[in-house]
């Protein structure tokens, strides 16, 4: 074990939790460089194998597709149509682009509705897809929290 890497690791994954929740910075990647870099400084002995580095890997990938999958569940869960997932997808990049951490939320339910009021025209009907990608975005933020801190779980059984 190394005390050192045990630290820049621990680092990593606070950085990597807070960036679930902020979107400036790459929460799962800084999770996984956490036990990258402590690899390194352990020369990949005891419990970091390509076991190890491919199942971290494979929970990153995971946290990839929730990224994109829950707000388009979310919006066709509470009955949005294609063009509010569209409008949803676009709003989250515009979101960020134009008012920073609050076009996160924002900006998708923003899209959402305004896709699904340009095809139906039934304002009621698009706010309620736009709430869909917010409960999606909401449930799709828990659900990585929750991977990352299964991550940061297994890297502590294999460094002690």
């Amino acid at each position: 074990m190394s005390v050192p890497g045990i630290i820049i690791a621990s680092i990593l994954f606070v950085a990597g939790l807070a960036g679930t929740v902020l979107p400036l910075l790459p929460g799962v990647i800084l999770v996984f460089a956490g036990t990258l870099v402590y690899g390194f400084i352990v020369d990949f002995q005891g419990g970091f194998n390509t076991v190890f580095y491919a199942g971290q890997a494979a929970a990153v990938l995971l946290v990839f597709l929730l990224d994109y999958a829950a707000g388009v569940w979310g919006t066709k869960k509470y009955g949005g149509s294609r063009a509010a997932v569209i409008g949803s997808l676009l709003g989250a990049v515009l979101g960020v682009i134009t008012m920073g951490p609050f076009g996160v939320i924002l900006g998708p339910f923003i899209g959402a509705a305004a896709g699904d009021l340009l095809v139906r025209r039934d304002l009621s009907a698009a706010l309620r897809a736009g709430i869909g990608t917010i409960v999606g975005f909401l449930g799709g933020t828990a659900a990585k929290l929750f991977i990352e801190i299964a991550m940061i779980i297994w890297f502590f059984t294999a460094a002690l």
